[in-house]
């Protein structure tokens, strides 16, 4: 497995443009990474998800 910088499908994350937190639910070839919030329906598309701060790792997560 490879080390990877920045978040990935599956981490738990903050989105400081939207001002909320989120699970990166998609990462699409283009580099457009889909949100989707905690709780409830919807979603959003990160406007800079360089800027996305990891909360918890998918790996570490244990609210499945």
């Amino acid at each position: 497995m490879t080390d990877r910088i920045g978040a990935w499908v599956g981490d738990l994350v903050h989105d400081p443009v939207a001002g909320r937190d989120a699970t990166l639910s998609d990462v699409h070839s283009d580099g457009t990474h889909l949100l989707r919030p905690r709780l409830g329906p919807g979603g959003w598309t990160a406007e800079d998800p360089k800027r996305l701060r990891i909360i918890t790792k998918r790996t570490d997560r244990t609210d499945w």
